[in-house]
């Protein structure tokens, strides 16, 4: 099956530089590309793609404002936030708007490429140092939740911490001496309890109610 996808990224160099990676692929097709915020929700409307790659920082409306309308919509493409990290301070809002995952600008093809497959594929790519660096940064401590604390089980929890923390799925079972069809159980389970959409959610949850340090 091919990944359809969409490029927004109010730099052309950025957009050529992916769309040559991307479509080097067998499994993945550039649909189309655009400027603004604006356009990659019409565009996005228009082709139907899989993927969205959104850029936070365009003219007019933002990959804020443009994620949060396409994750509204009934059957919503999967969005990834492109960042500079250091500059872009509204990648948290992004992912609260319902991105599934970030990347770098700088992450590098194979990273770009896995990130699209794994978004495609209903999870999310995210380097566990930019996991733990970016979350860190950006999100406010608040008071814990119990009602949600004492929903999870000692494990369920562990595991958050563990993905809080930016450990693979492989890297979790791994820790813990279970299977890995044991940790994407415990991932889906927590995921319910929290009503978190993903994993990114799952870990800025942990990080909000001081799980991890």
């Amino acid at each position: 099956m091919t990944i359809g996808v969409v490029l927004a990224d109010d730099q052309e160099m950025v957009r050529t530089g992916f769309r040559l990676i991307l479509s080097a692929e067998d499994d993945i097709e550039v649909l189309g590309e655009t400027g603004t915020g604006t356009g990659a929700v019409a565009l996005a409307r228009e082709v139907r793609p899989d993927v969205v790659l959104m850029d936070i920082r365009m003219p007019g409306m933002d990959g804020i404002e443009a994620t949060r309308a396409l994750c509204a919509d009934p059957s919503p493409p999967r969005v990834v936030v492109v960042t500079t990290f250091d500059l872009d301070e509204y990648v948290y809002g992004a992912l609260r708007s319902g991105a599934c995952g970030f990347l770098l600008k700088d992450a590098g093809p194979r990273l770009l490429v896995e990130a699209v497959r794994a978004a495609a594929a209903g999870d999310a790519l995210v380097s566990p140092s930019v996991t733990v660096r970016l979350l860190e940064r950006l999100t406010e401590p608040v008071a814990p939740r119990p009602a949600a604390l004492a929903a999870l089980s000692a494990r369920e929890l562990e595991v958050v911490r563990a993905v809080a923390r930016g450990r693979t799925n492989h890297e979790i079972a791994g820790d813990l001496f279970v299977s890995l069809s044991t940790v994407k159980t415990h991932i889906a389970n927590i995921g319910s309890k929290l009503d978190a959409r993903n994993r990114v959610e799952i870990a800025a949850w942990a990080w909000e109610n001081k799980l991890v340090e």
